[in-house]
């Protein structure tokens, strides 16, 4: 395995500008892990941000501890984990149909967890065929709007 970096290395920074979907890890009241699939976006290698759905075990972690850790699993055995504070920076995410908190990241580690020679199947959402292109169509927005959004003000 590969060594820990602040920042996003490059192949990782690459892979998130577009937007991919990712293992969301926080630590619940009971002490035990907790994980949630979701969608993370990269502005810049500094900062990853992510969806937590309202009303969730998820974000109820996120906003007592402000911990989080983001597994990212992703084509050429690109296998990420990536650590640090997390804070809501909109209340709910636009272009999602359902009510999701944008979180960003500020990443303090990215620890690459490859092994050589070994090959990871990418994570990644199968939508039913009926619905797959409203469903790509929502997601790219989704990852649009983790990239792009900006504060008002």
């Amino acid at each position: 395995m590969g060594k820990a970096t602040p920042t996003l290395p490059d192949r990782l920074f690459t892979w998130l500008r577009s937007g991919a979907p990712a293992l969301l890890l926080t630590t619940g009241e009971d002490g035990f892990a907790n994980v949630a699939y979701t969608w993370a976006a990269a502005p810049d290698a500094r900062r990853v941000r992510f969806g937590a759905d309202h009303g969730s075990a998820t974000l109820a972690n996120l906003q007592r501890d402000g911990r989080a850790a983001l597994q990212i699993v992703a084509a050429r055995n690109l296998a990420f984990l990536v650590k640090g504070p997390a804070r809501t920076i909109k209340e709910r995410i636009a272009a999602a149909p359902f009510r999701i908190a944008l979180m960003e990241m500020e990443v303090v580690e990215a620890k690459d967890q490859a092994w050589p020679g070994v090959t990871v199947a990418p994570l990644a959402y199968q939508w039913p065929p009926e619905q797959r292109e409203a469903m790509l169509a929502m997601e790219q927005a989704v990852y649009a709007e983790l990239r792009e959004w900006q504060a008002e003000g």
